[in-house]
Parts: structure tokens; sequence; C-alpha cells
């Protein structure tokens, strides 16, 4: 199998979001944040391979995506492979990493 998780940059980016799997419906945030992916710390339970939809909850509004769980830590979170996103959304999905990753280089 290939890491693509290793082609795209990750930024840290702690973003509340809300997300749902087969087992319910959860709030947690992200912890780091790509255009291919993200990291959302959680204590819910998931099955890599299993399909979601989750919203991030930003200061313009919501930005609803879904994704395969690619990988899980249990008790801290899971790895998620953005699946199907409209160019407008992956348009403000860009647009939210570069400034999370101006952000992280003020710090």
């Amino acid at each position: 199998m290939t890491d693509d998780r290793r082609k795209y940059k990750r930024v840290p980016a702690l973003i509340d979001v809300v997300w749902e799997g087969a087992a319910g419906k959860y709030e947690a945030r992200t912890s780091d944040l790509s255009v291919a992916g993200c990291f959302i710390d959680t204590i819910g339970q998931v099955t890599p391979g299993e399909m979601i939809k989750f919203k991030l909850r930003l200061p313009a509004g919501a930005l609803v995506l879904k994704g395969e769980v690619m990988y899980t830590y249990p008790n801290m979170g899971f790895g998620v492979r953005f699946r199907d996103i409209p160019e407008s959304d992956q348009k403000r999905l860009e647009w939210l990493i570069k400034a999370e990753a101006h952000r992280a280089e003020e710090r």
C-alpha cells in the first residue's frame, strides 16, 4: 500500500469538528490537516476502511467533508483520507491550509 500521507505537507490545525461514523456522532478536533486528509483527535471508535462524514467548524461557516479512515490509534484518534471533495470546497480547504500554515509559522 502506498502511503499517500507522505506526499502532502500536513500543517498543525486545531479545528473543532463534528464527525459521524457507524458508531454515532462525536465532537472532536483536528490536530493536523493537508489537501489529502487530516488527523482527528477523538476517543470515538472507527475501523480502517470506514467512511465518515465530518464538519470542520470555521469562523466563516462550516466545511463539510467526507473521507475514509486509513488508520487508528485507539483512544487517541484516527487519520482520514478525503474523498470526493467538490471543487468549491477544495478551494476553501486549500485556503484554510495556507492560513493554518501561516498561523503555525507565527508561533
